[in-house]
């Protein structure tokens, strides 16, 4: 087994329990310096990484080191949808990224995933906000399509990515509650 794929024990994995309370708290610092408590080796762990992204990510938008940390665990994972969509919303709002670039990484993993719904939601997302209102509606369709349809409407009329679309999806009668 890979180093990176072997266990947490004591007292690493009782560090990283603790980030991830302090996560719940919103006490982004906390979580961090629980993190560093973690023996070196073990840092670079998916488990740990994740718990890093997500601190990174929500303690003041640390945005180029969340990238860096996604595209780690896309690295280790490629097969996992939620690092792709972590790779990608990093990527969209760190200095020098954006959306375009955002969009390409979520169309490899989408070819990498075709089942996954949320890849082409936020492909939907992503397009919408460049001002691309039909392939936004097409990646959508896929989204409804692939997931669970209902669920999917409730979530893009809170997406204030899709509000351009909002009237046009409220219209869909076939996936009311």
């Amino acid at each position: 087994m890979p180093a990176e794929m072997k266990p947490i024990e004591p007292p690493d994995s009782h560090h990283l329990s603790a980030a991830i309370g302090w996560i719940g708290l919103g006490n982004w610092q906390e979580a961090d310096e629980e993190l560093e408590k973690i023996a070196p080796a073990l840092r670079s762990h998916p488990a740990v990484l994740a718990v890093k992204y997500e601190v990174c990510a929500n303690a003041g938008g640390k945005w180029d080191r969340a990238d860096e940390i996604a595209r780690e665990l896309v690295q280790i994972h490629p097969e996992k949808p939620q690092f792709w969509i972590w790779h990608a919303y990093a990527t969209r709002r760190r200095p020098g990224g954006g959306i375009p670039q955002a969009r390409e990484i979520l169309g490899k993993a989408h070819q990498l995933i075709p089942q996954e719904p949320l890849i082409p939601y936020n492909l939907g997302c992503y397009e919408c906000q460049l001002g691309h209102l039909q392939a936004a509606w097409t990646w959508l369709e896929k989204a409804f399509a692939i997931g669970d349809p209902k669920i999917f409407k409730l979530m893009a009329l809170e997406d204030r990515d899709l509000e351009p679309l909002w009237e046009k999806i409220k219209e869909i009668k076939k996936y009311e509650l």
